[in-house]
């Protein structure tokens, strides 16, 4: 079955390796190479390079370092990717972008400016940025247009950045654009201990919001806790409906306004039942493989609002309020309002360790691929 989510699928240049393209990612006048992990063939990407079924090419540092496509691309000495769930899913040729084999995987990542084009104006060598791709960002370096670039303020870390832009800016732009969440009202976040969950809790709590949040496990509940969601519940522990009802009551609330979904299957399905009159449903993923089903009459009955929310499409159809999104977010962690949980980091040739921990569910907050090659010192 293919699974939709509702982020990502920003392409940067020069990074599909597919034979039409490779030539631009050659410079016959250079040797320079570098590390990437490319995609050979669909499979499991918990499987490591060297193995047999791998869907991943044997790693080396024989990729040729990409070239400048026009007079206003930037190169970036890449420092740090995120792993998302729509990339696992797209290893398996499970997400609805399917690029052509074989292609360099990408996510959100951050890293140093490399190399302008003579028209650049923003940016210069040396700079920290961060930005979005849905290929090429499992390398040290990749190649893309200026204006899809943002500038890291000073003193965020640049593993942090890259872990922002996907997953803060689809909670961002779904809470504040789309069902926009007010001060006062009941936010209740599915999959809460995960890389978008993570952020909708924070985003709801700087808005001001009440914040019910829903994991599995003690560790993400302590975690979700302490990032200041006014009620967790464990699923695995309790029933979530009955926990719910509870802590609304007990706070005299009527019931949510607003159900931030990545999850969906039968957890979705009943939480239908604590939505209030003209609550608003925010549909983010299937992350348990089972797409829910939301019966229309009850959604005329009610008034509800169902917002499917496919993030990176605001690129081509609303690009300036992408932009401004992620402006105020990158705002908000250079003044401390949010935070960037970083579960695990992995070196590129682990990166199939990192797809196991994703599959494991042991992560909380982002998985995150650190290149050898970005210095420390420049992180």
């Amino acid at each position: 079955m293919q699974l939709a989510l509702g982020y990502w699928g920003v392409r940067p240049s020069l990074l599909v390796l597919s034979p039409s393209n490779l030539n631009l990612l050659q410079s016959p006048n250079s040797d320079q190479k570098m590390e990437a992990l490319v995609v050979r063939r669909l499979g499991d990407p918990t499987l490591p390079p060297c193995a047999e079924d791998s869907p991943f090419e044997a790693f080396s540092r024989g990729h040729p370092l990409p070239e400048l496509s026009s007079s206003t691309s930037v190169r970036v000495r890449v420092a740090a990717t995120s792993i998302n769930f729509a990339t696992f899913l797209q290893v398996q040729g499970k997400y609805q972008e399917r690029p052509p084999l074989p292609f360099v995987l990408g996510s959100d990542y951050a890293g140093v400016v490399d190399a302008v084009g003579p028209a650049v104006r923003k940016f210069r060598l040396g700079d920290r940025v961060c930005s979005f791709a849905s290929i090429g960002s499992f390398a040290e370096f990749l190649v893309t247009e200026e204006e899809g670039l943002f500038a890291v303020p000073d003193g965020c870390d640049l593993v942090a950045a890259g872990a922002l832009p996907v997953a803060f800016g689809t909670s961002h732009l779904a809470l504040v654009h789309r069902a926009q969440l007010k001060s006062g009202q009941v936010l209740l976040v599915l999959g809460a201990a995960g890389g978008v969950g993570v952020a909708s809790v924070q985003i709801g709590k700087v808005i001001g919001a009440t914040v019910i949040a829903v994991a599995r496990g003690t560790g993400k509940f302590h975690y979700l806790k302490s990032i200041g969601a006014d009620h967790v519940i464990d699923s695995s522990q309790e029933n979530v409906i009955e926990s719910a009802k509870s802590f609304l009551k007990s706070r005299g609330l009527k019931g949510v306004d607003v159900l931030y979904d990545s999850v969906g299957g039968k957890l979705a399905q009943d939480s239908l039942k604590l939505l209030n009159w003209g609550a608003h449903i925010l549909i983010i993923g299937f992350a348990s493989g089972d797409v829910p089903v939301i019966r229309a009459n009850i959604a005329l009955v009610k008034n509800w609002t169902i917002h499917g929310m496919y993030w990176s499409s605001y690129l081509t159809h609303r690009p300036s309020l992408l932009t401004d999104s992620l402006n105020e977010i990158l705002s908000w962690l250079s003044k401390g309002l949010i935070t960037v949980q970083i579960s695990h980091t992995y070196r590129l040739p682990e990166a199939h360790l990192a797809f196991a921990a994703l599959r494991d569910r042991k992560v909380i907050g982002k998985v995150m691929l650190v290149m050898s090659s970005s210095a420390k010192s420049r992180l």
